[in-house]
């Protein structure tokens, strides 16, 4: 029982189904989106 658990968990270390690299793109890539759509909400008001 636990030869066949250790083998399993040893089998699970494989590389993940998504690129680490690929999340963080599309995570900057949408925090960029939203920054420019806050700049350009804020059109060119003068500050209070």
């Amino acid at each position: 029982m636990l030869s066949t658990v250790i083998t399993l968990a040893a089998e699970a270390e494989s590389e993940p189904a998504i690129s680490p690299y690929v999340v963080g793109a599309v995570a900057l890539g949408l925090l960029i989106v939203l920054l420019l759509a806050v700049v350009s909400f804020g059109g060119g008001r003068e500050h209070s």
